[in-house]
């Protein structure tokens, strides 16, 4: 029997819309990088982008577990001398919550072209209202 090897031409995409209201940030993040990977196709091939469009929801309403609301910092480099910047995640979910999930997704992605492709297909939005109606998602059930 031969085994299956999926390739651009032959992926079928789909578009799902998760609710991130009341869910851990890290539950949110796994499950999401999953179905931009693929993983939850049975064609899923390591070295081909087979993944499906996510639209995440609600992200400013994630949450985040134990004390990381203040210990957990957003660290970043400007690119000048001196530059490290750190910002607790108490500002980050109130001024930019959909950075904290997207940040999350892009750290379980893989690092290379692959992953970059895949984080192209991440919307994320901090209330409930999105601009994709057209594509008509389907949601996508978070267990946690």
């Amino acid at each position: 029997m031969k085994s299956y090897m999926a390739n651009p031409a032959t992926v079928e995409r789909k578009w799902f819309v998760v609710d991130a209201a009341g869910i851990p940030l890290g539950r949110v993040a796994t499950q999401v990088a999953a179905v931009l990977r693929g993983k939850h196709k049975p064609t899923f091939t390591p070295n081909v982008d087979c993944g499906d469009f996510v639209i995440v929801i609600n992200c400013d309403k994630v949450v985040l577990t134990g004390k990381k609301l203040d210990q957990k910092l957003y660290t970043y480099h400007t690119g000048y001398v001196g530059g490290l910047k750190q910002i607790p995640y108490s500002e980050i979910m109130v001024k930019k919550a959909d950075l904290a999930v997207y940040e999350a997704v892009k750290g379980m992605l893989p690092k290379n072209t692959l992953g970059k492709k895949m984080l192209k297909k991440l919307r994320v939005y901090k209330g409930a209202e999105h601009r994709q109606q057209a594509q008509q998602p389907v949601e996508l059930k978070i267990e946690y």
